[in-house]
């Protein structure tokens, strides 16, 4: 069931990992084009050889036509409550928009990535974490080519929007992660450990479905 990297598309592709996933995939030799899907033009993958950006202001006007042909697709996708402004806005980009991208590839030869969260359940009574496992939930469901999940813990870098609670988080982390055992499963991970999870699940699994939590991001090689 595994299949090299030929093309890419990619949603969430101006966020922290987004980013750093079109990086990777840039310098994959075996990847040859790469598309991002982005609400405005971003100077920032111009950069990027193999890149193309495809502007689209709602995401949910994604076609069949629109994601045809690609070996694989990646989802970045996410937001807090915060930022989206309610619970409700949260659902409709988290769930809304990660669930009709994923729809669009049943029935394809597409390997569909998705990055969800660790404490992803559908029971939760955290919303956030009900939100990320009933997605998780949905995209099993669906007749999906291959399908690999991404649970990471907090996620650690310079995000280009500010996120109060996890910036001080982070400089929490950074002052006594020498504390913090390799072994310790809810240990921060960084983007480009989560998007390096992300291209070696593309390239190697063989599984029809796989769920890859954050000890095993943490010590991706």
């Amino acid at each position: 069931m595994t299949k090299l990297i030929k093309s890419a598309i990619v949603i969430g592709a101006t966020g922290l990992v987004g980013r750093e996933l079109v990086k990777q995939l840039n310098s994959n030799p075996e990847c040859e084009r790469i598309t991002v899907i982005v609400r405005r033009e971003d100077q920032a993958f111009d950069i990027h050889p193999k890149v193309q950006q495809f502007i689209l202001d709602d995401f949910l006007l994604l076609n069949d036509e629109d994601v045809s042909g690609y070996s694989h697709a990646f989802s970045c996708l996410g937001t807090t409550i915060k930022k989206a402004g309610s619970k409700q806005n949260f659902y409709n980009i988290d769930y809304g928009i990660n669930a009709h991208f994923a729809d669009l590839f049943e029935t394809t030869q597409t390997h569909f990535l998705l990055i969800s969260a660790m404490g992803a359940n559908s029971t939760s009574k955290i919303f956030y974490n009900k939100v990320k496992g009933e997605l998780e939930n949905y995209i099993q469901s669906l007749d999906l080519y291959s399908t690999s999940i991404i649970r990471p813990s907090l996620l650690l870098g310079e995000r280009q929007e500010k996120r109060g609670l996890e910036d001080m988080t982070q400089k929490l982390y950074q002052k006594f992660s020498y504390l913090v055992p390799n072994t310790f499963k809810y240990k921060p991970v960084t983007a480009q450990q989560v998007a390096h999870t992300m291209v070696e699940a593309a390239k190697t699994q063989t599984d029809k479905f796989k769920i890859y939590d954050n000890l095993y991001i943490q010590n991706t090689k």
